[in-house]
């Protein structure tokens, strides 16, 4: 089904359409253009993407926005970002779709990704939802450009490091229902404290379209500062829990060989379901999700199949069994974030592997502002209560975690991801456990990669720990 016409862009941009042409497809990133797709070519501080229309094109482009005149079927702007705002408006426009809105500072692309999941289990191909981690001024028009004018539901993340860029998002998005999944001390750089993230993230509640619904994590203790902040704009507040004052909560929660078996109540309803993914924060996650799946007259039952289907992501939470040695290792691949509240959710869910040993690869956690040694350190008691045998830590940030460490637990302490390659492979044995987790600029994705690919070959005279 077309996504867009050239008439249909041009409409909607104020642009001029040179060529009739006809995209399936939204994309900023030649890298990521297929056939069929619309290339928008976004100028940028480092580069510009009019560079790259013609390996757009050789890639299969069907159509692209531009600012400057290219041999190509077109749409000429005065400015491709605007442009891209403009295509997402017309696409939020059209819709009919019910759309919810996500964010926090941990579990909103987990949180994301299970509603889509949740939605389109029991309507296949009528939920849209951003992809990856397009959470920013640009990810978010991008994904609503690309959402289907017949979609039923839409599912959007939303990030922020500053002050006022989530009521920015909210505008654009628009949703019917909000979600904060949590609030912990995440770019804690750019605020004064833990009550302006949360002032931040409660921006998201001022797009809410009339009749809205507003969904607050009640174990907070910014729960009542969200309330606040939702109440002059939401018809209708759900708070999500462990505990039993929350309109969504836990009755029970079980660990199993399969995952968490959780009986919830969910307003009037009870559900009982499996989360695949181990964890606490999981759970918390899960009853998000219900909330949503309720606000919208989505269908619970589907929901919790969906819940227990679910599979890790790449770099937040995937599992992977890798060849080492002539058996195989659990890599644990959380390396595509890392902020306090996370570290210590995930540390936690390695001290309850049963392994023959746990390791813990630790990137340093960016943007935490002059409490980043105090908020380093403080991973030593998490490490030592999940009995973790070996750490290796990386980034120069991670120096007050290797001065707590000392005399407690065997690691060792290297300036980057390229330098952690052969610490690590020299240590990793069959049975072991391996948590690869740090922010993702510190590049421990690598190490993920190599490790699938079976580079890592240990030799058991220098496996010891």
């Amino acid at each position: 089904m077309t996504l867009w016409t050239a008439a249909a862009i041009a409409a909607a941009t104020g642009g001029v359409a040179h060529g009739d042409f006809a995209v399936d497809g939204v994309a900023f990133d030649s890298r990521e253009v297929g056939p069929g797709d619309l290339f928008v070519a976004l100028k940028g501080e480092a580069t510009d993407g009019h560079r790259f229309v013609d390996k757009a094109f050789a890639q299969g482009a069907g159509g692209a926005i531009v600012s400057e005149a290219v041999a190509h079927p077109h749409v000429l702007v005065a400015d491709t970002a605007a442009a891209l705002d403009a295509l997402a408006q017309a696409a939020r426009a059209r819709t009919a779709a019910r759309i919810v809105g996500v964010t926090g500072s941990v579990g909103k692309t987990g949180t994301k990704e299970a509603l889509f999941a949740a939605l389109d289990r029991a309507g296949p191909g009528g939920a849209h939802r951003s992809v990856k981690s397009y959470n920013n001024h640009v990810g978010v028009p991008l994904s609503l450009a690309r959402m289907p004018a017949d979609a039923r539901f839409g599912v959007f993340e939303m990030g922020m490091n500053h002050a006022g860029e989530l009521a920015a998002l909210t505008r654009i998005v628009r949703p019917h229902v909000a979600i904060v999944t949590a609030i912990a001390p995440a770019h804690s750089a750019f605020f004064a404290d833990e009550v302006a993230i949360a002032d931040a993230k409660g921006e998201i509640f001022g797009g809410l379209e009339p009749g809205g619904t507003a969904i607050v994590p009640h174990d907070s203790p910014h729960r009542d500062r969200l309330i606040a902040a939702a109440r002059p704009h939401a018809a209708r507040i759900v708070t999500f829990g462990q505990d039993a004052a929350a309109d969504v909560h836990v009755r029970e929660a079980v660990r199993t060989e399969r995952g968490t078996l959780v009986s919830a109540r969910i307003g009037a309803a009870e559900l009982t379901f499996t989360i695949a993914l181990p964890g606490d924060h999981w759970v918390s996650n899960a009853l998000a999700v219900l909330a949503a799946v309720q606000a919208v007259d989505g269908d619970l039952a589907a929901a919790g199949l969906a819940l227990a289907d679910m599979a890790g992501l790449p770099g937040r939470g995937e599992r992977r069994r890798v060849p080492v040695n002539g058996g195989e290792a659990l890599v644990i691949d959380e390396s595509y974030n890392a902020n306090p509240a996370s570290m210590k959710a995930t540390i936690a869910l390695l001290g309850q592997e049963r392994a023959a040993r746990r390791i813990a690869v630790l990137g340093e956690m960016r943007e935490l502002g002059d409490l980043s040694p105090a908020y380093h350190a403080a991973l030593a008691d998490m490490l030592a209560a999940a009995d973790v045998d070996y750490a290796l830590l990386v980034g120069a940030e991670m120096a007050p975690l290797a001065k707590a460490l000392e005399g407690r637990i065997d690691f060792a302490h290297v300036a980057a991801a390229d330098a952690a390659r052969d610490p690590l492979f020299g240590r990793i044995a069959p049975g072991d456990a391996v948590l690869i987790k740090g922010s993702n600029a510190v590049g421990l994705a690598r190490l993920v990669e190599a490790l699938a690919a079976g580079s890592a070959v240990t030799d058991a005279a220098t496996c010891s720990i």
